[in-house]
């Protein structure tokens, strides 16, 4: 795979403004890994106004900025969206506004790049839509979690979406079918949770008296033999929060390799479920333009609603 042969010149407009110069040249050069965009800037061979910059400068409207001819060898360079994948995705939006787009993530797809994966959800889709000079994710699903995933189309959409996310004006709706009889009482679980290496770089969660504040709300949708669906809305947004306060409850969430138990497992497999079954099947945010709430929903995969029509059996 190869860029192009000459020096490149861009020149930067208000769309663009404020972006980290490495993520404007993983957009621009796309199949570029992290490591060889970080080079090019060490080495100065990226100018912006004919100067140096350091991977952490944020362009400002009428940059003019050098990017120089790069050849990747194909063990170097980020693999090429298949036509699977990229059909995937194309049918995966949801809806499409004019600086944001909300897309219903594949379970089993990793958010982005990194840690032994080759290409994630935001390199792929950067592939997909080369229509677009901008696009970054707004918040994060883990890799076995499918549903309502927000990408902003411009930076200042971005920085908007990131401001409601932070002034919690987002919220967030999951489906999890998690093991045994959830209490119709309990609505909450207000747990301290801590992140810690687990070893060979795998990062996991635990609850401890010294983690940060974490709560979710939890609502029985519907009650089977030995499992129950369960809608969960994080309150604070840590991770895996919904699958450490379920598990802490005593009631895992079947098909989780991480914080599951063997009894979860031997009821996944008699439910012929082969995945986390944790879905964002709601997301609300306001606009970035108007202010005005969008409300976005994710149905479903067939695969999951299978499972529940044999737990219903």
């Amino acid at each position: 795979m190869a860029e192009g042969r000459e020096v490149q010149w861009a020149e930067i407009g208000e769309a663009q403004a404020g972006q980290r110069i490495d993520n404007f040249l993983r957009t621009r050069l796309k199949g570029a890994p992290k490591a060889l965009i970080y080079r090019i800037l060490r080495k100065g061979e990226v100018r912006v106004n004919k100067k140096r910059v350091k991977v952490d400068y944020r362009l400002v409207s009428g940059d003019l900025v050098r990017i120089p001819p790069l050849r990747l060898a194909p063990e170097v360079a980020v693999r090429d969206v298949s036509d699977n994948l990229r059909n995937l995705l194309a049918g995966s939006v949801l809806v499409e506004g004019p600086d944001w787009l909300v897309i219903n993530k594949p379970s089993g797809l990793a958010v982005h790049g990194g840690s032994g994966v080759k290409i994630g959800l935001i390199e792929a889709l950067r592939q997909v839509r080369e229509d677009l000079d901008f696009l970054e994710l707004v918040h994060r699903l883990d890799r076995d979690t499918s549903g309502c995933l927000l990408l902003a189309k411009s930076r200042p959409a971005l920085l908007t979406l990131n401001d409601a996310l932070k002034q919690r004006q987002m919220d967030k709706q999951y489906l999890a079918l998690v093991q045994g009889r959830w209490p119709a009482r309990r609505d909450y679980v207000s747990a301290r949770l801590d992140r810690f290496d687990a070893g060979n770089g795998e990062r996991r969660v635990r609850v401890d008296p010294q983690g940060k504040v974490s709560r979710t709300r939890f609502a029985v949708r519907e009650t089977f033999a030995n499992a129950t669906l369960v809608e969960a809305e994080p309150i604070t947004g840590r991770t895996h929060q919904i699958r450490v306060h379920a598990a802490h409850a005593g009631h895992a969430l079947l098909g989780d390799d991480k914080y599951g138990t063997r009894e979860g497992q031997r009821l996944a497999a008699g439910l012929r479920l082969d995945r986390l079954f944790l879905h964002a099947a709601a997301l609300t945010f306001p606009e970035p333009t108007s202010g005005r709430p969008v409300h976005i929903k994710a149905p479903l995969g067939s695969a999951l609603e299978a499972v529940l029509t044999r737990a219903r059996g």
